[in-house]
């Protein structure tokens, strides 16, 4: 499981865990450090999660598959998650979807071929003042267009190189 959280990250968090009351309070803390690690979240990884707060693994399948920042099946090096919120819709991010989706040459859920992207809509990245809006990883880009979207792509895949 060294893929998964390394034996320090491990030791850390069981000891985090004994000191709490409600260890399940770490499970996300749990989910995230595994995907870091992983760039997914494996059934070992739920598994992992499980054992080190002491809960069945159906507990940790809940939450890892209720939040959809957490990830259950590979994606790419970055994630884009595009606003689909009406916000973001009716200042042009159903153009701005259709672009994306026509430059990475993926429909949503899909993975370019180079493996550095994954396209996957959001009900909202509470950007609305920035509409249209993307996150890749814990940036927000706003007042995107599909012109501008262009660098932001660019910029992007020079960074994950």
């Amino acid at each position: 499981m060294s893929d998964l959280l390394t034996t320090e990250q491990i030791e850390q968090f069981r000891r985090k865990a004994s000191e709490l009351e409600h260890p399940k309070e770490l499970v996300i803390d749990l989910l995230r450090a595994v995907q870091e690690n992983h760039c997914w979240v494996p059934d070992e990884g739920v598994e992992l999660v499980a054992e080190i707060i002491g809960v069945p693994p159906v507990e940790v399948e809940e939450v890892a598959t209720f939040y959809d920042k957490i990830f259950r099946q590979p994606v790419g090096k970055k994630v884009i998650h595009i606003c689909d919120s009406i916000c973001c819709w009716s200042r042009g991010g159903e153009e701005l979807a259709a672009a994306l989706q026509q430059k990475l040459g993926v429909k949503f859920g899909g993975t370019t071929d180079d493996g550095i992207f994954t396209l996957l809509p959001s009900c909202c990245l509470g950007a609305c003042g920035e509409a249209p809006a993307i996150m890749i990883g814990l940036k927000t880009y706003g007042n995107l267009t599909p012109a501008s979207v262009e660098e932001v792509l660019a910029a992007e895949r020079e960074e994950s190189r």
